[in-house]
């Protein structure tokens, strides 16, 4: 029986409704899946953490989320740090498009230094690649889901 590996590709500025939804989706979805990990692998010596099959793609306006000088209000979730806990507690990568990124002031080291930029700014856990990514992802059997 093949799964089929949810592609999230979010493309809502962070303070849309769509960006906040597809944090909720992603938590729930990982949630359910490390559920259901841990109950296969009660009966088994082998408890190694394997990532959960769930892609995500910052696209367009959501590439803001991956600016971590986002200022956010104490009384509002600070997005990018919700990111960065599921990433982290999931092992999930963080792809950011990169042209996107770069054309809304979002840039890492590498994209610094190759266009002159007097800093960078990309949110630590977040990376800044290709639209090759995103097609490498939706090669397989993959359930694409935008937001």
């Amino acid at each position: 029986m093949t799964t089929t590996t949810p592609l999230l590709l979010i493309t809502a500025d962070p303070s849309h409704p769509l960006a906040h939804l597809a944090l909720r989706y992603a938590r729930t979805y990982l949630a359910s899946a490390d559920t259901n990990n841990n109950d296969e692998t009660d009966n088994s010596d082998n408890n190694e953490n394997v990532p959960t099959p769930l892609h995500v793609f910052f696209y367009a306006d959501a590439a803001n989320t991956a600016n971590r000088l986002r200022w956010q209000s104490a009384d509002q979730m600070n997005i990018t740090k919700e990111w960065q806990k599921l990433a982290e507690q999931y092992q999930l990568t963080l792809p950011v498009c990169v042209s996107t990124a770069l054309s809304r002031g979002i840039s890492d080291s590498e994209n610094s230094t190759r266009h002159q930029l007097d800093s960078e700014n990309l949110a630590a856990g977040f990376k800044l690649v290709g639209l090759s990514e995103l097609a490498m992802m939706m090669q397989g059997d993959c359930r694409l889901l935008q937001f």
